[in-house]
């Protein structure tokens, strides 16, 4: 068993048996197809009902687990110079319905995303339902000929998250879905609303983190150069001195695997180049 199916437990059937009646009964089908998804992450178990609908079911333990994750990420904060701006939520229910409004603001920017569908709580559990994407597959999946043709997108769609005061929270190349070489953002997180005194810090920070978290996801696809030319399409080499302070703290994250001196080295080098 791996590392994340350990830490992410598992959810007795007839507890999932129940979520599935819940979304048919939702979505006013007597009987349906449900059909499981191996998926790589911490935070949830999902399905796909009737190839139509893709469900997350949140437990207690991947609560914990966030809570976890986010004091670690907290923690990365406030050595990299900012105070903490990852909020715990306290229940499987608000993990869910924070999701769902996070996504919805995305796509209020124009950003694409699987469309918010509903999100209600099963015995503990808590639901997101969300359109499907047929034929998706993750970033990481598509080869690294296509990653580095699709990887300025990518940055021109997080700089329109952040564009519009947003921000990703938790960018992994598998929280980037792929159809059609159109690329969709799943699993936005939770961020703290930062006070009016420190508004433009933490927008900044986040910007930032989500930067570097960004580069980190590409930089075992295509490597470091190409990863930091197409970041400087969208976003500017001081940018990029900001997201170099959060790649330590990125590079201690069990869900990233990348080459940090790289990256450090090439953000240097463009620095340089635009200094000089």
């Amino acid at each position: 068993m791996g590392v994340r199916s350990l830490v992410r437990g598992s959810v007795a059937w007839d507890r999932l048996e129940a979520v599935a009646r819940a979304v048919l009964d939702r979505t006013d089908r007597e009987v349906g197809h449900v059909r499981f998804i191996e998926a790589d992450n911490w935070l949830s178990t999902p399905f796909v009902v009737d190839g139509e609908f893709f469900v997350k079911v949140i437990s207690r333990r991947n609560s914990v687990v966030h809570a976890v994750l986010t004091t670690g990420r907290n923690l990365g904060a406030v050595t990299a110079g900012t105070e903490g701006f990852f909020e715990h939520v306290a229940s499987p229910y608000e993990m869910a319905r924070r999701e769902l409004e996070a996504t919805r603001r995305m796509r209020a920017a124009g950003v694409d995303a699987p469309e918010p569908l509903d999100v209600f709580e099963v015995d503990g559990l808590g639901v997101l339902v969300s359109e499907y994407l047929d034929g998706f597959e993750p970033l990481d999946a598509v080869g690294p000929d296509r990653a580095e043709r699709l990887a300025p997108g990518l940055f021109a769609e997080l700089a329109r998250v952040h564009d519009a005061g947003l921000a990703h929270g938790d960018l992994r190349a598998e929280n980037v879905l792929v159809v059609d070489d159109d690329l969709y953002f799943i699993d936005a997180t939770s961020l703290q609303e930062p006070s009016e005194t420190t508004h433009a810090d933490a927008l900044t920070a986040t910007r930032q983190y989500d930067l570097a978290c960004a580069l980190a996801a590409l930089e075992p696809l295509v490597g470091a150069g190409v990863a930091v030319d197409a970041a400087l399409v969208s976003y500017p080499a001081t940018d990029l001195l900001g997201a170099r302070e959060y790649l330590g703290f990125v590079d201690v994250r069990p869900d990233h695997d990348f080459d940090g001196p790289a990256l450090r080295g090439e953000i240097d080098h463009r620095a340089d180049g635009e200094a000089g």
